[in-house]
């Protein structure tokens, strides 16, 4: 089994993996209210899709109290 010569400095190591970084996934803004989220989801602040109110968010907050 063949052995490195001499061991890899933390530099030359950490050059080679630059490229094995994480990154954010794509993020849109709600049109209605601004609110950052996924694309292609319902609102979970104002409960709109594609300017269209999906969820009435008012009813299930009033709920929630």
């Amino acid at each position: 089994m063949a052995v490195p010569f001499r061991r890899t400095s933390k530099t030359k190591k950490r050059m080679r993996r630059t490229h094995l970084k994480k990154s954010l996934p794509g993020m849109t803004t709600c049109p209605n209210c601004g609110a950052s989220l996924k694309p292609h989801r319902v609102c979970t602040e104002c409960g709109h899709y594609k300017n269209k109110e999906v969820i009435a968010m008012a009813e299930t907050q009033e709920e929630e109290k």
